[in-house]
């Protein structure tokens, strides 16, 4: 007997719904995984096609996305916003630098009450809140097997802009890469 999906499954549905507008929007293919794929850690592959505006000499890119979504408030630290990576498999796989396509971790956060995700009317479609990216490529390593806390710069913003500067980044070589968070000096009086 078939049943209503979980809140964890329609997070996940809204969080392939939101990289699928954002990617169409900015003209650039959006492919979900199939079994094998999502299983290597990729939940979608983003294809985009120049121009890239300041690209370089590469003329089609490919992204690979991990999609992650979440009702929890993130911490935000000013800079960035923590989000709890289950396990050390999926952190394991984004941090390593042998793969030939980019790999991102994309996070939607929602609001933390189901009934204020989505609203819609004839006139628009609202999805609230947003996802922000990160590149965990070059991270370090950890010894803490239940999962990462993982730091996502707030600049980094899925949206559709941000979409094709990371797109003409790539087509000019430039892979994205982890990043270490500045640490903050509380400021006295």
């Amino acid at each position: 007997m078939a049943t209503a999906l979980t809140t964890l499954n329609r997070e996940s549905e809204l969080s392939y719904a939101y990289l699928h507008a954002i990617a169409s929007h900015a003209g650039v293919n959006c492919k979900t995984s199939n079994r094998h794929d999502d299983n290597a850690g990729i939940d979608a592959m983003l294809t985009g096609w120049e121009p890239f505006p300041n690209g370089g000499s590469l003329t089609e890119v490919d992204i690979k996305v991990q999609l992650k979504a979440s009702i929890k408030t993130p911490f935000d630290d000013g800079d960035s916003l923590s989000y709890f990576l289950s396990g050390t498999q999926q952190y394991d796989d984004l941090r390593r630098e042998t793969h030939a396509s980019p790999r991102i971790l994309a996070v939607l956060f929602l609001p933390p009450k189901a009934e204020d995700w989505l609203t819609h009317s004839h006139e628009q479609l609202v999805l609230r809140k947003c996802a922000y990216w990160v590149s965990l490529r070059g991270a370090p390593p950890t010894d803490n097997h239940a999962g990462v806390t993982v730091k996502i710069p707030k600049k980094q913003v899925f949206d559709g802009i941000g979409l094709m500067r990371l797109m003409a980044s790539i087509s000019r070589r430039e892979i994205p890469s982890y990043s270490a968070p500045a640490h903050r000096v509380p400021h006295g009086d």
